[in-house]
């Protein structure tokens, strides 16, 4: 029987959303006849490193946010050859970096909005783009530290007071409707439209019991649809990832603009998650899913 471990929880802002993610991941492998062993990840790399001894076959990343789906976690099971799901090292890195990210998705040729790298002090003196414009972290992920400023808003200050995250990202706020679009290695799947009473698909929207209503398929014109599926899977290929992964874009139908705001390569597996419901309408229940990505999983690719 193959043996697999769980991580789950890890050190970012996205810590309780992982410990949900690896809870229903943990039931789903066992459902599907793995054998699996939670491992529950802390700021101790000596005893992650002694949970994962002897080594099981495969390690199931579930972690989120930093050192989860950066890189981080990646590289160390790279070290100890353990074959792990979801995307390497190097996709990893650079999807986590939203500046990095959007520099590839630009050289191939994909529709991003324009934006800048600030220090968060040059918000409290001007706009550093003409407002609307979206204010969120580099390397973050699940909408945390993000805002939208609006014309007359004056939130700058209040901003501001509130930021520990490091350099930030300005980005032309497109309106319009939000999408995603999840890959499995080299397909696909469908258009989600996501709906929203929050101000936008922040946290709460995402992770709340009725935070978001989602319409799948998206109800769109065949070649929108097409055009989104079309960059989920180029933006996928362009970043290196293997595996699952989301991409997240806005549809401006007032003038047919589709841009591509980010792509995450560990998309969330709690009973709200995106993923796992594109993946049930294709077909894939959450079993077959996580079975799925164990038996892709790879090392040091």
């Amino acid at each position: 029987m193959t043996r697999v471990a769980v991580l789950h929880g890890g050190m970012s802002a996205e810590r309780e959303v992982s410990l949900r993610s690896g809870a229903q991941v943990i039931e789903a492998l066992r459902e599907a006849g793995f054998e699996t062993i939670p491992v529950v990840v802390g700021d101790d790399l000596g005893a992650l490193i002694a949970a994962l001894t002897p080594k099981p076959d495969v390690v199931f990343n579930a972690l989120h946010g930093r050192f989860g789906e950066d890189g981080t976690i990646q590289g160390i099971l790279d070290y100890l050859g353990i074959p792990y799901t979801h995307s390497g090292v190097r996709a990893s890195a650079i999807a986590m970096d939203k500046a990095a990210a959007k520099a590839v998705f630009a050289a191939a040729g994909l529709p991003v909005a324009p934006h800048r790298i600030i220090d968060i002090a040059e918000l409290a003196d001007h706009d550093p783009l003409p407002p609307p414009y979206v204010v969120k972290p580099v390397n973050e992920g699940s909408s945390v530290g993000v805002s939208i400023v609006r014309p007359g808003s004056n939130r700058n200050p209040d901003i501001v007071r509130e930021w520990n995250f490091g350099p930030a990202m300005v980005e032309q706020f497109i309106p319009g409707r939000e999408l995603t679009v999840c890959v499995l290695d080299d397909r696909s799947l469908f258009v989600t439209e996501i709906l929203t009473d929050e101000d936008f698909y922040d946290y709460t929207a995402k992770y709340a019991a009725g935070g978001s209503r989602h319409v799948i398929p998206a109800e769109l014109p065949e070649d929108v649809t097409a055009q989104a599926k079309h960059i989920a899977l180029a933006a996928h290929r362009a970043l290196g990832c293997r595996g699952a992964t989301r991409a997240d874009l806005r549809y401006d139908s007032a003038t047919g603009r589709l841009v591509l705001l980010e792509v995450n390569t560990q998309p969330g597996m709690t009973p709200t998650s995106l993923l796992p419901e594109q993946a049930a309408h294709a077909g894939l229940d959450f079993p077959a899913l996580c079975a799925w990505m164990v038996e892709r999983a790879q090392c040091r690719v």
